[in-house]
């Protein structure tokens, strides 16, 4: 008689490396996702919140109270 522990099961094999395939096929979407959103946020951040702006903005308000008195 054969052993039935002896026997490989192609079957359960297969299904393993979909379940990887798919894991790693969301992991890249999730990523790219991610990354595409920081870089959008990235090149449309508003100019106000960046401290050069802020501080531009504040010099050119000191600037324009000196210049008006």
């Amino acid at each position: 008689m054969s052993d039935p522990r002896s026997s490989k099961n192609s079957t359960f094999r297969i299904g393993i490396f979909i379940v990887v395939v798919v894991l790693l096929v969301i992991a890249t979407l999730l990523y790219n996702a991610i990354s595409g959103k920081r870089e959008y946020d990235r090149e449309n951040a508003p100019a106000s919140d960046t401290p050069a702006a802020v501080a531009a903005s504040t010099a050119t308000a000191a600037s324009a109270g000196r210049a008006s008195q």
